[in-house]
């Protein structure tokens, strides 16, 4: 059994425990786990700038894809958020009722605090063959727990004490799910990556952005969101590790890429966009293109996953938001 699969298969036994006897299994799991992950990130490589960036994933062309699209995209800006029972400010900690209320009510949508009630919001959906990313996912009799499905038998949800808001696979066969997105569809605009998603203006090179989203289908707002967290729209930006431009590089990324100066604006930006294309046809996800894009393609691959570097986490998160509010 691999490292994946062992440490996969210790998120499910914990989150079990928790919802089963939260009281006196939490600290000694939390414990472990903690143990765990440390050991594993001192025997990997630290992060370094792999490049800087993201985008999020494609969506379906349908409303209803689009939506839970949002869904998903909103759910992952609290990636890396501590688990605070009780919590609903993300600041100081989120339990999972508390992020799921919080995502819906971002996108307009109120739903009640505790899992139990969010349990019965909505409309049912039969099993899991028919569930839809957005679908909210109840787990025990009586529910005690609630995550947001996001697609490919996985969920963001919080899951216990001594954790993280987290991607994780769906562990069990959920005692309820329910489709909360309303019949005539989420209010506001589309989330960033979407089909219709807007061109991003009133930035520096937000020509650059415009023309490189139409060339290879990455959402200008999170190229200007790359730009603007990697190097403030410097275009002269050197980082400590060596990553160079306005999008970041690293110089052999960047070779990779066909660019043959980072320094120059319509190169990078034209390199950043195709190499998050690339990232987000080989993982599928927003959350992964990010941290592949960050840390790289193999630190993903290593913990089948955002990989439990602080550096990453926070950009993930960080990205996602500066895009969020473009």
């Amino acid at each position: 059994m691999s490292i994946t699969e062992v440490t996969g298969r210790i998120a499910q036994i914990e989150a079990r425990l928790a919802q089963l006897a939260p009281a006196t299994t939490s600290a000694a799991t939390g414990s472990f786990r903690t143990t765990l992950d440390g050991a594993l990130a001192t025997a990997a490589p630290t992060a370094a700038p792999y490049a800087a960036g993201s985008t999020t994933g494609t969506p379906g062309t349908t409303p209803a894809a689009a939506d839970g699209a949002r869904v998903v995209a909103e759910a992952e800006k609290y990636l890396g958020i501590p688990y605070v029972w009780g919590g609903t400010d993300p600041d100081r900690g989120l339990d999972c009722s508390g992020l799921v209320q919080l995502v819906y009510k971002n996108l307009g949508v109120d739903l009640p605090r505790v899992s139990r009630d969010q349990a019965t919001a909505g409309q049912p959906v039969a099993s899991m063959d028919q569930a839809q990313p957005g679908d909210l996912l109840a787990f025990n009799s009586p529910v005690s727990h609630i995550g947001i499905y996001i697609g490919d038998g996985k969920m963001i949800h919080a899951p216990r004490p001594g954790a993280q808001v987290r991607v994780e696979d769906v562990y069990d066969t959920p005692t309820a799910i329910r489709r909360v997105i309303p019949a005539d569809g989420l209010a506001g605009t589309s989330a960033p990556g979407a089909a219709d998603a807007r061109p991003v203006a009133g930035v520096p090179y937000a020509d650059l952005f415009n023309r490189a989203a139409a060339t290879h289908g990455v959402d200008a707002t999170l190229l200007a969101a790359i730009a603007k967290q990697e190097s403030g729209y410097r275009a002269d930006a050197v980082s400590s590790a060596g990553a160079q431009g306005l999008m970041q590089l690293m110089p052999a990324t960047a070779r990779g890429l066909g660019v043959s100066n980072s320094f120059d604006p319509a190169q990078a930006v034209d390199g950043a966009a195709r190499l998050m294309s690339d990232l987000l046809g080989r993982f599928g996800r927003t959350d992964l293109a990010l941290a592949a894009y960050n840390a790289g393609p193999g630190a993903v691959l290593r913990y089948d996953g955002v990989p439990p570097y602080r550096e990453t986490q926070n950009y993930v998160r960080s990205v996602m938001s500066l895009a969020g509010a473009a």
